[in-house]
């Protein structure tokens, strides 16, 4: 049976609700969310010292909660249809806060990965459901402010994680990176309680449950970002593991995609894939996922092993593009209305590649002040890329549907930063191999440039005492320390600049988001739906 009802979601709840009290509140819990997907990577080093664990068992504490959230975030439609979306957020942020809470109190490995998956699975809840929250409480012509509320969660959270870890660690004990979410938390939760509603029109499900989607689901993304995640130091597809983790992966997701483009009820409505501007969206959004996580991967890894900052120095040096987003974000969208948003984010993504390109150009001796500026400029391509596409991916779709795009959205964002930090974890040693052979292969012990920078090193270590037999096998391999310094550094500048040429691929996607004339929108009063 269907009924057509008045959307009047927006003017009815912000009468009732000030709408930025309702942005306020939703963006309490995610904010917290996609900090704590990178704030304990800076306390990983004495969490392992702490619970005596190796390396390869104290990366299940960063793992686990992106496997985590990355499950919950395509049901939570589904999730918000049968029980109420008001509901599962909150539900979501105290599963977050719980996980908090026992993950400080943890003092041995296994408890303290189960109450990250529990962190995990919370947080996984908020994103979409925020987005899908204040797309239906500000009015059509305001969707613009509406996402760069969203996107000052999304994208500031990972970026602010590294230096507000770092402070925690350097400065008190690492359980605090977890009890620092109680307070905040607990706010965010009474004003969701207080201000928060369903829309008039939302109409919960009932009726069996998809278990079939649900297990595949679950199944394939499970295997697939534990791929993606542990890859890397089981040197990939070496290890039997990765490749049953792939093949469960592939296969399971396979099949999920199949039987729920036939059941009658899915757990996660695939069709709005049907709308071309929001699969369009969703694919440069990906890219973004993959170049934005990337860095926060490239970038610390170069400034710690090159230019030997610390956790603290290191979080500094990116903070200038967190706070240029602050600065931008609300320009954006306040002019999200006024300029088409094809033009800014085509101006985001040339902006974006130019400053990787940038990037591509750093050396061994490069100065604070030359990361500053690609790191200012990208700020300002983040929040030109982000806040219109977000908008422009959703604007047609129905509002009955707008949980399933949400939930799609975020998962394929998320999917699309582990895809990037796995690929460009494999280019970057690649890319170094590469170039150690090609830099070893123009060098001779006989050559009289090398001989000389030989014989210079043998000479300084010979007036420290070091006898000569000592001192040339040390010679030799300080050269070929230089060497492999060189080579990764070519490695990296190669990585920054695979980072600029998928800012530049995505450019020609934006002439498929459509951009409906706002002017000509029904108003909220007159609007209908079938439901």
């Amino acid at each position: 049976m269907s009924a057509t009802v008045t959307l009047g979601a927006a003017p009815a709840l912000a009468a009732k609700k000030n709408k930025w009290v309702i942005a306020a509140a939703v963006t309490f819990g995610t904010l917290m969310g996609t900090i704590d997907t990178s704030i304990v990577n800076v306390a990983l080093p004495q969490l392992r010292g702490t619970l005596s664990a190796t390396v390869e068992e104290i990366t299940w504490i960063s793992t686990g909660y992106v496997v985590a959230s990355v499950i919950v975030m395509p049901i939570t439609a589904w999730l918000g249809a049968r029980f109420g979306r008001k509901r599962i957020y909150m539900l979501g942020l105290a599963l977050f806060l719980l996980g908090s809470l026992f993950c400080g109190t943890a003092r041995s490995l296994g408890p303290l990965v189960f109450f990250r998956i529990l962190q995990g699975m919370g947080a996984g809840a908020l994103q979409p459901t925020e987005q899908a929250i204040l797309r239906e409480t500000f009015p059509p012509k305001e969707q613009g402010m509406a996402m760069g509320l969203y996107a000052f969660a999304i994208m500031i959270g990972p970026a602010i994680g590294p230096t507000l870890g770092g402070y925690i660690v350097d400065n008190y004990s690492w359980p605090m990176i977890f009890y620092i979410n109680l307070p905040v938390g607990v706010l965010g939760l009474a004003m969701v309680w207080h201000f928060v509603e369903d829309p008039p029109y939302f109409e919960r499900i009932k009726g069996k449950v998809d278990w079939t989607g649900l297990g595949l689901l679950v199944l394939g993304l499970a295997a697939l970002q534990t791929l993606l995640e542990q890859g890397e130091q089981n040197d990939w597809f070496e290890s039997k593991l990765d490749v049953a983790y792939a093949t469960v992966g592939v296969g399971a997701l396979l099949m999920f995609v199949v039987h729920e483009l036939q059941t009658e009820s899915p757990i996660v409505n695939l069709r709005v894939l049907k709308n071309r501007s929001f699969a369009t969206g969703t694919a440069i959004g990906a890219i973004l996922g993959a170049v934005l996580f990337s860095s926060l991967f490239l970038l610390p890894l170069y400034m710690q092993e090159f230019l030997r900052y610390n956790a603290t120095q290191t979080g500094l040096a990116l903070m200038p593009r967190s706070l240029t987003m602050l600065v931008t974000i609300p320009i954006v969208g306040a002019l999200y209305n006024k300029i088409s948003p094809k033009l800014v984010i085509a101006f985001g993504l040339g902006l974006g590649g130019v400053t990787c390109l940038q990037m591509s150009h750093f050396t061994l001796q490069t100065s604070p002040a030359q990361i500053l500026i690609p790191q200012v400029l990208q700020g300002v391509a983040l929040a030109c890329i982000f806040i219109p596409l977000s908008t422009v991916s959703l604007a047609t779709i129905e509002r009955r549907r707008m949980s399933d795009a949400t939930g799609l959205n975020n998962l394929v964002r998320q999917l699309g930063g582990s895809f990037g930090v796995a690929i460009f974890a494999a280019a970057l040693g690649r890319f170094s191999h590469q170039a150690r052979a090609a830099v070893v292969a123009h060098l001779s012990v006989t050559d009289p440039e090398v001989q000389a920078r030989l014989i210079a090193m043998q000479r300084a270590l010979g007036r420290d005492g070091v006898d000569a037999a000592t001192a040339t096998a040390r010679a030799l391999h300080m050269l070929d320390m230089q060497v492999s310094g060189q080579a990764a550094m070519l490695g990296f500048e190669k990585a920054f600049y695979l980072a600029g040429l998928l800012f530049f691929a995505a450019i020609p996607f934006v002439v498929l988001l459509d951009t409906p004339d706002l002017s000509k929108a029904p108003s909220a009063e007159h609007a209908a739906v079938e439901i």
